[in-house]
């Protein structure tokens, strides 16, 4: 199973809005065959392995298929994964994790038992639920995974008090952003860091499996006309989609009009109690009307604790580098609402430490009330 997740990792960036998935066919302690879900539309795992012991001239008879999910068991782009194992006549299916989509979660392990084939359920099952946190997500809620990130020196400044972050972290931690930016579906930012840094928010000089969609949240339109953003949403450019708020869209001025002319989208979007906006709505969206599956969040430090605020960031990625600002004034890496006490904080689970050059990356997840 540790080899079949393994696999499914492989996917990741490429099958979304699909889960990652690997499959490992064995008998008598020799591999048949193996396969990953490679892209979205393509293959699923099952019948990679399946095709693999073929090549390979195997036969896959009373064997037992390794799989990192329950095999789906209803047509979508491919046909019916339970049913190629009931026609491969395997003996056993062990999988790791039930498929927490409705249409399938439950059937395909019903079909294969059905057909006579033993099944066994939950063999490294907390690996194979992290590894598709984000499909779980939007499988049971319709949103998105939000991804948090900032890059901080040790005492937590994103900025000084004059707006320079250039540049905080080392060029490999950016790099890795940029690899970041190529495997999601949307790259969100407020208008701040838009009229501070006038960001391109594309993934460069990486691979790029995903196009992502360019998010700016502007409640009253503050983009400059001129900006990258603005400017750079020619066909063939990744989309620009802008979260505004609704009481101003109800009233387009031209401005509005210029910017969809030239190809801008906009989400009206109510505004909360404490003036920010509701985003819930925008991610909604862009998981019903764009596939997405992640979207990560770049900033600023108000956006970032709105979000936080609204409950709606599901992970954290804190780049913190070697360097100690002490600007008193100088912009934190998020700010939200008004607290009485350290209980009242936004509790976190540290999953991975990375070392990057003197950078050190902390990956979190946000912890749920139960």
């Amino acid at each position: 199973m540790y080899q079949a997740l393994a696999l499914a990792e492989q996917g990741r960036g490429l099958v979304e809005p699909n889960p990652m998935v690997g499959c490992v066919l064995v008998k008598d302690g020799h591999e048949l065959g193996q396969g990953y879900h490679e892209q979205f539309g393509g293959p699923h795992a099952e019948v990679q392995a399946l095709h693999d012991a073929k090549r390979r001239g195997e036969t896959v008879h009373g064997a037992t298929a390794y799989v990192t999910l329950e095999p789906c068991c209803h047509q979508g782009k491919t046909p019916p994964c339970a049913d190629a194992m009931v026609e491969a006549q395997v003996a056993r299916v062990v999988i790791a994790m039930v498929d927490p989509d409705q249409r399938v979660s439950g059937r395909g392990i019903a079909k294969l038992r059905e057909a006579g084939i033993e099944v066994v359920v939950g063999v490294c099952q907390q690996q194979a639920q992290q590894l598709n946190e984000p499909f779980t997500k939007r499988a049971t809620t319709g949103l998105p995974w939000v991804i948090a990130k900032w890059a901080s020196t040790l005492d937590g400044k994103v900025a000084t008090h004059t707006g320079d972050s250039k540049w905080i972290s080392s060029p490999a931690s950016r790099q890795l952003v940029h690899d970041l930016r190529a495997r999601v579906d949307a790259v969100m930012v407020g208008v701040g860091t838009v009229l501070a840094d006038d960001p391109q928010l594309t993934a460069r000089e990486v691979e790029v499996k995903r196009i992502a969609r360019r998010v700016v949240i502007d409640p009253e339109l503050r983009m400059p006309p001129v900006s990258n953003l603005a400017l750079g949403s020619e066909p063939g450019d990744p989309p620009v989609t802008i979260g505004i708020c609704a009481e101003m869209y109800n009233g387009p001025s031209q401005r509005v009009q210029d910017y969809a002319d030239h190809g801008i989208t906009f989400m009206p979007l109510p505004r909360r109690e404490n003036q920010y906006l509701d985003i819930e709505p925008l991610l909604r969206h862009l998981a019903e009307a764009h596939n997405a599956t992640n979207v990560l969040v770049e900033g600023g430090a108000a956006l970032v604790g709105s979000l936080v605020d609204q409950g709606m960031v599901d992970q954290v990625l804190a780049f913190v580098a070697p360097k100690i600002l002490g600007d008193e004034r100088g912009t934190p890496a998020i700010t939200g609402q008004l607290r009485d006490c350290v209980d009242e904080s936004t509790m976190l689970e540290l999953r991975d430490v990375q070392r990057i050059e003197d950078d050190v990356l902390l990956d979190y997840r946000v912890k749920r009330d139960t």
